[in-house]
């Protein structure tokens, strides 16, 4: 812009000293004309040459887009995570990278369009977290961008990889493996409640993993002689109503399957626990740091930090294809003895031993 400011005043000059002073003779009319051309073509050239000169000084930075499925608000310390795996790579939002984000604020259809959206541009990495369906609108968005994704399925059944050391195409990241694990939490909840013989199993509809998680519950209660009833609730009414029924259908106690837009209904989750006197099993130490009494599940600030990796690995020019989806390693038991006493339960004192973390 000084180049094409400065020419544009030295023209103005020229002109008017060229009007001021007329130039009688025909052959300086000629050198008039010819200087004014010669003007105009180098004033074509500066503004031609100028741009490249930017874009040679500042070259674009590399995008991630990142798509969830929950909020801002949910995803807040996972995303301070996300930057601290990124920086092992050596790249800072903002100073080396941009990162360009997409909430669906637990509105699973709106996950195919905002995925859409975020490959519209000359993205470098799309990050998918938020569960099954955020990973497989990602994929269903595109085919060449690299995607990294956080899942709580088996990513080899749901058909995002084609298995987990070698994914084979465009996607990896890491599995939460809560499907795997969901027997694991009714045994739990029998240990801590001998007594609980019919178990409600809070499940999202319009999230497949969830319902995939019920068919291993029930699996695991024909050995135990316990009773699964699934739950079925997809919005803060339903849940508020189901909760409400649990007396009525005789429900001991609840299993909150694993479930992104549940995670967005943790306050209002745990007050039914507390207002219903319904002891209720979750799947992240945050609803227990909340009030709710008890939770099982891996590190999720953890698996937003290997993504963070994994992303940046990418940008250095790894390829997914030979990246293998991580699974987690360690699996950690909270429970909240504030909450159980208030819900009059007495805890076996072989159940503490057990607890990683116990929040009095």
């Amino acid at each position: 812009m000084a180049t094409l400011s400065c020419g544009a005043r030295l023209g103005v000059d020229w002109w008017a000293s060229a009007t001021d002073e007329p130039f009688t003779h025909r052959m300086g009319s000629q050198m008039i004309r010819m200087r004014r051309r010669s003007f105009v073509s180098g004033l074509a050239g500066a503004v031609a040459i100028g741009p490249l000169a930017s874009e040679a000084q500042q070259p674009a930075l590399p995008i991630i887009s990142f798509l969830s499925s929950r909020s801002p608000g949910a995803d807040a310390s996972l995303i301070g995570s996300f930057k601290r795996g990124l920086a092992t790579a050596g790249y800072s939002d903002g100073g080396n990278v941009i990162i360009d984000y997409r909430w669906a604020n637990g509105d699973y259809t709106l996950l195919h369009s905002l995925a859409v959206d975020l490959v519209r541009k000359p993205v470098s990495v799309l990050v998918a977290t938020g569960g099954t369906p955020a990973a497989q609108a990602a994929k269903a968005a595109t085919s060449t961008v690299p995607i990294v994704f956080t899942t709580a399925d088996d990513p080899v059944k749901v058909g995002l990889v084609a298995s987990l050391q070698r994914p084979g195409g465009n996607l990896t990241g890491i599995t939460a493996s809560f499907v795997e694990t969901a027997s694991k939490r009714l045994e739990l909840l029998q240990d801590l409640l001998p007594k609980a013989s019919r178990i409600g199993l809070l499940v999202n509809p319009l999230n497949p993993a969830t319902i995939r998680e019920a068919a291993g519950i029930q699996e695991a209660a024909q050995k135990t002689g316990q009773q699964v009833h699934i739950l079925n609730a997809s919005d803060a009414r339903e849940i508020g109503e189901t909760y409400a029924g649990l007396k009525r259908n005789d429900i001991d106690a609840v299993i909150v399957a694993p479930d992104p837009y549940f995670f967005l209904q943790a306050p209002h989750l745990v007050g039914l626990e507390h207002e219903h006197s319904s002891p209720t099993l979750y799947f992240r130490r945050e609803f227990v740091v909340a009030g709710g009494l008890l939770s099982y599940g891996s590190d999720f600030a953890e698996h937003f930090r290997i993504v963070g990796v994994y992303a940046g690995r990418i940008l250095r020019g790894a390829k997914p294809a030979g990246m293998p989806v991580q699974q987690p390693t360690t699996f950690e038991l909270v429970l909240n003895l504030r909450t159980a006493r208030a819900l009059g339960l007495d805890i076996p004192s072989t159940f503490l031993v057990r607890a990683d973390a116990i929040i009095e």
